[in-house]
C-alpha cells in the first residue's frame, strides 16, 4: 500500500531518548501525533507534533482519562494494509494511517492507585502489537537506536520481536494491577511478574544459560545487589547469596553464614561482624573453602581481615562475599586477597520477607506462605529433666538456624556460643543426618544442643546423641513413636523439647 502521509504516535512515561528518536522518525517523513506530557516534552525540545485532539476530533477529557481511545486512533493502528477493502474504508472514513506506535506505561509498582491504571496506552500497544506485520510498536527505549537504523526497511522478525516485547510489557503491567486489586491469597488465575535484572555467567553448569528476574514491587535486598569487584554471578552463586540472606535476616545481632550449594556450612552470631564471620568459618572450615559468605551487617576492615587470614593461614579461598555494605578499607583489603573473589553489596535486609514464596515444578509453580519461624511459646519440655535458661536460649537459636537448612536436617549448636558445630543436611535418612552432624561436631558435641527439623520417631538418634555428650535435644514431636525417644532421653539424662512445629526447608 502506498500512502502519501505517514504517522507515528508517541505517548511515553519513560522519556529516555524519546526526543532524538522522534527527530529521527520525523526526518524520515513521519508526522508525529502526541498527547499530554509527551507532547509538551517533544515540543519544548523542538519536535513538531500534531496534538491528538486534531486526529480524534475530541478534547482530552475527564482529567485525562479520555485522550487516545477513539475510533480514529485505533482504526489508524488496526486496519490491515494488505486488505484492499480496509484501505478503501480508511479513505472513505478519512483515517490517518499510524504506522509506528511508541508507548510505555507508568511503572505501577511505584504508586499503586486506581488513577495510575492506564487504559488508552495499553489499548494502543495491544492494537499495534496485534497488527505487527504493518505497524511497528516500541515499548522499550533500549530499542530506539536499532529501530531507527532499520526503519526504512524493517525486518519482519524484528517487527515480531517488538510485538512480543509489547505483549510482555502489557502482561507485567496487568499482573501488577491484578495483584494490587486481588484479595484472595491464592486466586484462580495468577501470573508472576518479572523484569530482567541481569544475565548470569551461566546456569547451574557452564553449558547452561541463565538470567535473573525480579518482581517489580519486591522488597528483596537482591534488587539492590551491586558488584564491587571480582567475578560475575552464576545461578548457583546467586541462589547461594539468596540462601545466605534467608539465613541471616532472622537475626538483629551481627550474623554471618558460609553457604555451599544453597546450604549453610556454618552459621554464627557475634558482637561484631568480625566475630560472627570468624565463628561461621570455624564452624566448618573445610567446607568453607570455595564457599560464599553472607552477612547481615556491613563488612569492616576487621571482618575483611578474617577472610585474608583464612586465605593466608589455611589456604582457603572464598568465592563471593556479600553484605549490606562493604567499607572502603575493607574493599581494598578484600581485593588483594583474591582477584576473582566476587564482592557484592545489597543494602539493608528487611526483617520480613515477601508473604508468599514460589517453588517451581515441571510446567508450573507452587505458591506458599512464608515461614516466619515463630511460636516458641508453644514449646513443651517432655522429659523429666528441664532445660536451663542457657539451654533454652541455645535451642531457640538452633531452631532459627535449622529453619534455613535443607531437610532432612540435624544440627549441633555450641553449648555457649551462638554458632553451629555440626550440620547434617539434605539427607534421606534422619539417622544419617544425625551421624553427620555429631561426627562433624566431634569434641564440641559434649554439653551442646542438638536440633532436628522434624521428629525423632525412634530411640536410635537419641542414644547416639547421648554417646556424643549432647545434653539437650529440640525436635518437632508428634510421632506415634514419641514415647521411645522420650524414654531414651530420660534414660540418658538428656533434656528434650517438642516444638510442635516442623521446620522443613527445601
Amino acid at each position: 500500500m502506498n500512502m502519501e502521509e505517514k504517522y507515528a504516535l508517541i505517548s511515553v512515561f519513560d522519556k529516555t531518548g524519546i526526543v532524538d528518536f522522534a527527530k529521527q522518525i520525523a526526518n524520515l517523513g513521519y508526522k508525529i501525533i502526541s498527547t499530554g506530557g509527551t507532547a509538551k516534552h517533544l515540543t519544548e525540545n523542538g519536535v513538531q507534533i500534531i496534538p491528538i485532539q486534531e486526529i480524534t476530533g475530541n478534547p482530552e477529557s475527564f482529567d485525562g482519562r479520555m485522550k487516545t481511545i477513539s475510533f480514529q486512533i485505533e482504526s489508524g493502528i488496526l486496519f490491515d494494509r494488505s486488505n484492499p477493502k480496509h484501505v478503501k474504508e480508511t479513505k472513505k472514513l478519512r483515517i490517518k494511517p499510524i504506522d509506528i506506535v511508541i508507548c510505555n506505561l507508568y511503572p505501577f509498582e511505584k504508586e499503586q492507585t486506581i488513577e495510575n491504571i492506564d487504559v488508552g496506552g495499553p489499548t494502543m500497544i495491544r492494537a499495534a502489537a496485534k497488527n505487527y506485520e504493518h505497524v511497528i510498536v516500541v515499548v522499550n527505549p533500549d530499542d530506539y537506536g536499532q529501530v531507527a537504523n532499520v526503519l526504512k526497511k524493517m525486518p519482519f522478525e524484528l517487527r515480531k520481536e517488538l510485538a512480543a516485547k509489547a505483549f510482555a510489557h502489557l502482561s507485567l503491567y496487568d499482573s501488577l494491577i491484578a495483584k494490587f486489586l486481588e484479595k484472595d491469597l491464592f486466586p484462580k488465575e495468577v501470573t508472576l511478574p518479572g523484569r530482567k535484572v541481569m544475565d548470569l555467567r551461566y546456569g547451574e553448569n557452564p553449558h547452561q544459560k541463565a538470567a535473573f528476574y525480579l518482581s517489580p514491587n519486591t522488597n528483596s535486598p537482591l534488587k539492590n545487589l551491586r558488584k564491587l569487584a571480582g567475578r560475575g554471578l552464576s545461578l548457583v552463586n546467586l541462589t547461594d547469596i539468596n540462601a545466605g540472606i534467608a539465613s541471616v535476616r532472622l537475626f538483629s545481632e551481627a550474623a554471618s553464614v558460609v553457604i555451599k550449594h544453597n546450604n549453610p556450612a556454618g552459621i554464627a552470631l557475634g558482637d561484631s561482624p568480625k566475630e560472627a564471620l570468624q565463628r561461621a568459618i570455624e564452624a566448618d572450615a573445610e567446607s568453607a573453602f570455595g564457599g560464599i559468605i553472607v552477612l547481615n551487617v556491613a563488612v569492616d576492615k576487621k571482618a575483611a581481615a578474617v577472610v585474608a587470614a583464612f586465605k593466608d593461614e589455611r589456604h582457603g579461598n572464598i568465592d563471593i562475599i556479600a553484605a549490606p555494605s562493604i567499607h572502603k578499607d575493607a574493599l581494598s583489603l578484600l581485593k588483594k586477597v583474591r582477584k576473582s573473589m566476587g564482592i557484592y553489596e545489597f543494602e539493608d535486609i528487611p526483617s520480613k520477607a515477601a508473604p508468599l514464596e514460589a517453588k517451581f515444578a515441571d510446567g508450573g509453580f507452587i505458591l506458599q506462605t512464608a515461614d516466619d519461624v515463630s511460636g516458641f511459646e508453644d514449646w513443651e519440655t517432655v522429659t523429666q529433666k528441664k532445660p536451663t535458661e542457657q539451654q533454652l536460649k541455645q535451642t531457640q537459636l538452633a531452631w532459627k538456624f535449622i529453619s534455613r537448612i535443607k531437610s532432612n536436617a540435624v544440627i549441633v549448636v555450641d553449648k555457649d556460643l551462638p554458632m553451629t558445630r555440626g550440620i547434617g543436611t539434605g539427607q534421606t535418612s534422619r539417622v544419617r543426618a544425625t551421624k553427620i552432624a555429631l561426627e562433624q561436631a566431634g569434641k564440641y558435641a559434649k554439653g551442646s544442643i542438638l536440633a532436628s527439623d522434624s521428629f525423632f520417631p525412634f530411640a536410635d538418634s537419641v542414644e547416639l546423641a547421648a554417646k556424643y555428650g549432647i545434653t539437650c535435644i529440640v525436635q518437632q514431636g508428634g510421632s506415634i513413636n514419641d514415647k521411645a525417644s522420650i524414654d531414651a532421653a530420660n534414660k540418658a539424662g538428656v533434656v528434650m523439647l517438642f516444638t510442635h512445629r516442623r521446620a522443613f526447608w527445601h
